[in-house]
């Protein structure tokens, strides 16, 4: 996946973190990317999803009373619609519409995201609040001329996700076609404009001279790349 061109500017951000230890550096690293966009004037919004103690299964007990068919986007939309959404879900959808930046920070797990992360998309990326119903999807979602991007951390080193790393021996592959789910399929797909990730690769071997170093580079992220060059165009 390529991340050329296309230019807005971010006045307000949401971080969602999800990693279980708030002394972890994916903790430190998002702190510090939350610390770069205020002091660059940017208002944030930040989720800590662990320390909420938020619920990431999708249940029919958030909408429904009693037995019947439950249809979780149908019960979804009705609940958007009447202003009944359960909270915390309609608070953060709200910072969610609100923010020009989505910012999903965590580890990278099996390739993947935590499942406290992805209970979190299955209940805020809201059928016709962000796509779907007025809106439409890709060029037509929701969230059009805002952007999104991940703020990672991986277990395995930088080379083991280069360029024909797959092929290796002992490499993983590239990370982006790892995420393609998460560019095409959460991003793109209610209209976002794709950012390059983060990524800060084993940060558990690093001494803690160079966990500082790391944390420099992302709050240089923030100003010499996240607000100064553009995000994708499809």
């Amino acid at each position: 996946m390529t991340f050329p061109d296309s230019s807005n500017p971010i006045r307000r951000a949401l971080i969602v973190h999800a990693h279980p230890e708030p002394a972890s550096f994916s903790s430190a690293q998002a702190s510090a990317v939350a610390q770069q966009l205020k002091s660059e004037g940017v208002e944030v919004d930040f989720i800590d999803l662990y320390d909420l103690g938020w619920n990431p299964v999708l249940s029919r007990e958030q909408f429904m009373n009693g037995p019947g068919y439950f249809k979780p986007q149908a019960e979804q939309m009705r609940a958007f619609a009447e202003g009944t959404l359960p909270e915390p879900v309609g608070a953060h959808l709200a910072k969610l519409q609100d923010a020009d930046l989505l910012v999903l920070s965590f580890p990278v797990w099996w390739f993947s995201m935590p499942a406290i992360l992805k209970g979190w998309i299955d209940q805020v990326f809201l059928l016709s609040a962000i796509f779907g119903g007025e809106h439409g999807i890709f060029d037509e979602g929701g969230m059009t001329t805002k952007k999104a991007m991940m703020l990672l951390t991986t277990g395995g080193a930088e080379a083991s996700f280069a360029p024909g790393a797959s092929s290796a021996p002992g490499g993983y592959g590239e990370l982006n076609d790892f995420f393609y789910h998460v560019h095409r399929g959460m991003f793109e797909f209610v209209g976002y404009d794709v950012v390059q990730p983060f990524v800060t690769h084993e940060p558990v071997r690093l001494s803690d001279e160079e966990r500082e170093q790391a944390l420099v580079k992302a709050r240089a992220y923030v100003t010499e790349t996240l607000l100064v060059e553009p995000a994708a165009v499809r």
